[in-house]
């Protein structure tokens, strides 16, 4: 079936069935899907500083490979926008979450039973060691111009993303069965399923807020109509929302971009392909929002303020990252959920599942944001007089 195809599908029925499974697998069934969840969750848990390496370095070198100063603009506002919709969303999240019908009560959990066997498979370095390396990594190449070592970051970025697509989405479904199976037999998520429908509600509407937000900021530093802008944006939203991919999107964002007659052509033709690389405020926003909700559901209490902030801030930064794959914003981000927030092989589940699920939407937030960004860069050109390239006309 042409719909099995599609990985939020499938990660809908493993869901479905884990849930069910749960509910009926006797302990000695349960012994196997332990099993099988840890020797998964470890094979996720090693990829994870692969992937950091293999998109943040190569992200950096490529950004500073081509700093004028309309770049450097057009970061900070991808940046800006990523980081206060994380911020909106932290604190809609301190002062929603607690009101919801979260109950965690460990002691009415069954307890499940132990793996049968260990298949330990140990990262090559640690989560925050690969932060800092591949952030060091890629500015150090940019300021030393090697270009060997940029050309084997992106020959590397490629490599990890055969393994994202070959390996670790494949596995992901699975993967998110058995824990859901694991969550079911124990009694935890037949008691949160409808919290976590009221959540993806609630992102949804965050969507919408920040995007009239982007659209009215950019309209009054412009003085353009945003709203002439938006309105070029249904197919585009659509479009993003039926195949989950800013890169899938990207052809038809031009051509909506093109037809606002408050937009300039060269400043579309730079910023609409980077900003669809780098301004990733809807998926920054859900990502937090969800977190903070399952930190809520499986640890019994939301992460500290001052945990939030550092995720935030730094979540702006390695969601540019991200794989161009479903959930690819959790994945470039595994390593902060583990490492600063310390969630375990559930919470990374979940995170995963409910995030992939409604990840369309914030896909299509993304894109559409990158039109005020658009705007906005508008505005700021015309601003310093700065004149239109007379060669415009092709991506960047």
């Amino acid at each position: 079936m042409k719909i099995l195809k599609s990985l939020p599908a499938r990660l809908l029925l493993a869901i479905i069935l884990g849930i069910l499974a749960g509910l009926v697998l006797p302990v000695q069934a349960m012994v196997v899907v332990v099993t099988l969840k840890y020797i998964m969750g470890q094979l996720i848990t090693f990829c994870v500083p692969l992937i950091i390496l293999g998109f943040i370095a190569p992200s950096i070198t490529r950004l500073g490979n081509n700093a004028t100063r309309m770049l450097i603009v057009a970061v900070i506002l991808a940046y800006t926008s990523s980081i206060l919709a994380a911020f909106m969303s932290c604190a809609a999240g301190f002062g929603i979450i607690p009101h919801l019908n979260i109950v965690s009560d460990p002691e009415s959990l069954r307890e499940l039973p132990e793996v049968a066997f260990q298949l330990d498979i140990p990262q090559i370095m640690p989560v925050m060691s690969a932060l800092v390396l591949s952030t060091l990594l890629g500015l150090a190449a940019v300021w030393t111009k090697a270009r060997t070592i940029t050309q084997v970051l992106e020959e590397f970025q490629v490599i990890v993303l055969e393994i994202v697509k070959k390996v670790i989405i494949p596995v992901l479904p699975f993967f998110i069965g058995v824990t859901f199976c694991s969550l079911s037999w124990e009694g935890m998520i037949t008691k949160q399923l409808p919290v976590f429908l009221v959540v993806i509600l609630i992102v949804l509407a965050g969507h919408y807020i920040w995007l009239a937000v982007l659209y009215s900021s950019a309209s009054l530093y412009s003085r353009r109509s945003g709203l002439e802008v938006l309105s070029h944006y249904g197919p585009a939203y659509l479009t993003a929302v039926g195949t989950m991919s800013s890169a899938a999107t990207l052809a038809v964002a031009l051509e909506c971009a093109h037809k606002s007659k408050n937009l300039r052509r060269d400043l579309v033709d730079f910023g609409i392909p980077l900003f669809a690389n780098i301004h990733l405020c809807g998926s920054v926003l859900t990502e937090v929002f969800f977190v903070m909700t399952v930190s809520k559901v499986l640890y019994g209490q939301i992460p500290s303020p001052g945990h939030m902030i550092l995720f935030c801030l730094l979540l702006g930064i390695f969601a540019i990252g991200a794989p161009g794959v479903p959930g690819g914003t959790v994945m470039a981000s595994l390593g902060l959920i583990t490492g600063i927030l310390g969630f375990n092989a559930d919470g990374t589940a979940l995170m995963l599942a409910v995030f992939a699920l409604q990840d369309s939407f914030g896909t299509a937030c993304n894109v559409t944001g990158d039109g005020a960004l658009t705007l906005m860069l508008t505005g700021y050109a015309e601003r310093h007089g700065i004149k239109e390239e007379a060669s415009a006309g092709t991506a960047v």
